[in-house]
């Protein structure tokens, strides 16, 4: 296996990490540390897959058995990063609610992405795929 395929995912990760983080303080105006890990645009964890499973297609086409199982892999992601996690946000938001008279911590209500932080990690992961790609080829 090529190192190129360990390396690819890392750099994704650390650009969407960048992007999000940028963003956040933007928005916020000052840093913001207290918002890291807390979703946002781009997904990372789409950024991520997307770049692996672009990796896949540019090394070994889209009709290998490798690029199947990266793409099959990234559609479980993409699916969890948008449904399941905002699911367990709602639920979070119902039991914080319950529990508001009590000492509990307060649960993380913001878990999942919109279809447009998705869409922003699809983008950046392939992107960040491409750039490796071509620089790597130099």
């Amino acid at each position: 296996m090529q190192f190129i395929y360990i390396l690819t995912p890392f750099i994704a990760w650390v650009v969407a990490g960048g992007l999000k983080f940028l963003i956040n303080s933007v928005k916020a105006k000052e840093l913001a540390w207290k918002q890291m890990g807390y979703g946002g645009l781009p997904s990372t964890h789409t950024t991520i897959v997307t770049a692996g499973a672009a990796m896949v297609a540019l090394r070994e086409g889209v009709e290998s058995s490798a690029f199947l199982v990266a793409l099959t892999l990234a559609f479980i992601v993409v699916i969890d990063a948008m449904d399941l996690r905002r699911k367990i946000g709602k639920q979070a938001a119902a039991i914080n609610k319950l529990a508001e008279k009590t000492d509990l911590p307060e649960l993380r209500e913001k878990m999942g992405h919109s279809p447009v932080e998705i869409g922003a990690g699809v983008v950046t992961g392939t992107l960040c795929a491409f750039a490796i790609d071509l620089v790597t080829k130099l």
